[in-house]
């Protein structure tokens, strides 16, 4: 029992929420992008049709 309270604790401690330091625009009141979001987006596509081309095989 010793130790599942451990574990509770240290899952508690774990997942507590840290103020965030961002610069402004990274909050509620309004947001702005960076290149790298564009270029993640790129990525993501292209593993997306990687994956679709893939998938189908030799039909």
């Amino acid at each position: 029992m010793r130790s599942l309270k451990r574990i509770a604790v240290v899952s508690a401690l774990i997942t507590t929420a840290t103020n965030a330091l961002a610069h402004g625009g990274h909050a509620v009141e309004g947001a702005h992008w960076h290149a790298s979001d564009a270029w993640g987006f790129v990525v993501v596509m292209a593993l997306a049709a990687a994956a679709v081309l893939f998938s189908r095989g030799d039909r």
